[in-house]
């Protein structure tokens, strides 16, 4: 072969190969750069400060006194007893373990629940409450035909958003919180959903309201529940904090079976990861609460259809945990405990934040810090309040001057308080 041919064919290898090598790297040339997520961006902050006193008040898992993460008792014992019981790692069933959906939906709605009893509920395993969300507005878009809008409380957990579009679902807005009380905004909220179309969807926050702390009274879910039910909305519940928040479960799923008992069909999204520490287990629920037996079994056979192309079937360790401790007398007993424990302290931080800022000298009404519940505190205090406590004292938080009291402990909260009423004074 002569140089001359051989030097075209080489020529012509390596610009084709160079052809591909350009085409390969150009095809996502028209993808932007988006935006850093809020939350790890002030932990990133946060891990690259040096100061010795710093704080993250970010985080959005619990944390015990010393900072760290823990680990339920419960949990241990409840993991335990499934490795001595030698269990396989078989795929679960599309719709999750079966003991698992029935221990859930029994916490929730309670364990001489009609509905449960009745036949009337359908449940199935999801990868946390975020799945749970997104199964149940998959579900909704494909068969709640009669307004697409979804209304969540101003504001409200920023993961809703972008679940409710990816579902093909419209997010809409109603008033909840009053920026000038801290506190729930209840003419507002009636205001606004009497004015909604009829056949609308509205999200509630069960207990815990994220990210605000701020609950109604039982008194005021008692007036939501009528209003909503003569607008003839369909109610979705996300209860992502069920004994988290004030330490007993049945008093945490008030709201939820106030509105059965009031006769609404309602859709219910649960969570294990905060009430049992099972943030990296992914175990949570995706209830509907229906009008029969029948009915309850096509809706799980369509939302079955959903789950397949999504992830075909859940994990299973997480749900292991769960069923164990739920399915075990003693052992539930001792996570009620444990959950008290977690609750209980939350509580106590908010207390202690309250009576150092008073000790600080603070004229300013902080009843609000006590008033709301669960892991997170709208503070109140204004973006440029919430820079000067991170520039001065190196305490991360959210610009919305949202904290999570999970990051407050016994050896910080004077040092926070203090922080707090220099940049509010």
């Amino acid at each position: 072969m002569s140089m001359s041919v051989r030097g075209c064919r080489l020529l012509g290898r390596s610009t084709l190969t160079n052809n591909i090598a350009v085409r390969a790297s150009s095809w996502w040339s028209h993808v932007e750069m988006g935006p850093p997520d809020a939350i790890l961006g002030v932990t990133e902050a946060y891990k690259k400060d040096t100061n010795s006193k710093k704080i993250n008040l970010g985080v959005g898992a619990y944390r015990d006194d010393n900072g760290k993460p823990f680990i339920l008792p419960s949990v241990l014992k409840a993991e335990h007893n499934i490795i001595s019981k030698g269990l396989d790692h078989e795929y679960a069933p599309i719709s999750g373990s079966a003991e698992f959906c029935k221990g859930s939906i029994s916490l929730a709605l309670g364990d001489n629940s009609e509905q449960v009893s009745s036949g009337l509920s359908c449940t199935v395993q999801a990868i946390s409450g975020t799945g749970a969300l997104r199964i149940g507005f998959a579900f909704l878009s494909a068969f709640h035909t009669i307004d697409r809008g979804v209304y969540l409380p101003t504001p409200s957990w920023g993961n809703h958003t972008p679940i409710i579009k990816h579902s093909g679902l419209v997010p809409k807005a109603y008033r909840y919180y009053d920026p000038k009380t801290c506190g729930f905004d209840m003419k507002g909220a009636l205001e606004d959903i009497n004015q909604m179309p009829t056949g609308s969807i509205i999200l509630l926050h069960a207990c815990a309201h994220n990210p605000t702390g701020v609950d109604p009274t039982a008194e005021q879910w008692a007036e939501l529940s009528q209003v909503i039910k003569k607008r003839r909305l369909f109610p979705f519940f996300d209860m992502a904090y069920q004994g988290f928040a004030s330490g007993d479960v049945a008093k945490d799923a008030q709201a939820v079976r106030m509105f059965l008992k009031d006769g609404h069909h309602i859709g219910l999204a649960q969570s294990f990861a905060k009430n049992m520490g099972l943030y990296g287990e992914r175990a949570g629920a995706f209830s509907l609460v229906t009008g029969s037996p029948e009915e309850a079994k096509r809706t799980l056979s369509q939302i079955k259809i959903i789950i397949r192309p999504m992830y075909s079937n859940p994990p299973i360790h997480g749900a292991r945990i769960v069923s164990e401790i739920l399915g075990d007398a003693s052992l539930k007993a001792q996570w009620l405990t444990d959950v008290k424990g977690m609750a209980d302290r939350i509580i106590s931080m908010r207390v202690a934040l309250q009576n150092n800022l008073k000790k600080e000298g603070s004229q300013r009404d902080w009843s609000h810090i006590t008033d709301q519940i669960g892991m997170f505190c709208f503070t109140g205090l204004n973006k440029d309040q919430v820079e000067k406590l991170t520039k001065d004292f190196s305490i991360y938080l959210t610009k919305d001057g949202r904290i999570s009291v999970a990051g407050v402990t016994s050896k910080n909260v004077e040092y926070l308080a203090h922080a707090m009423h220099q940049v509010s004074k």
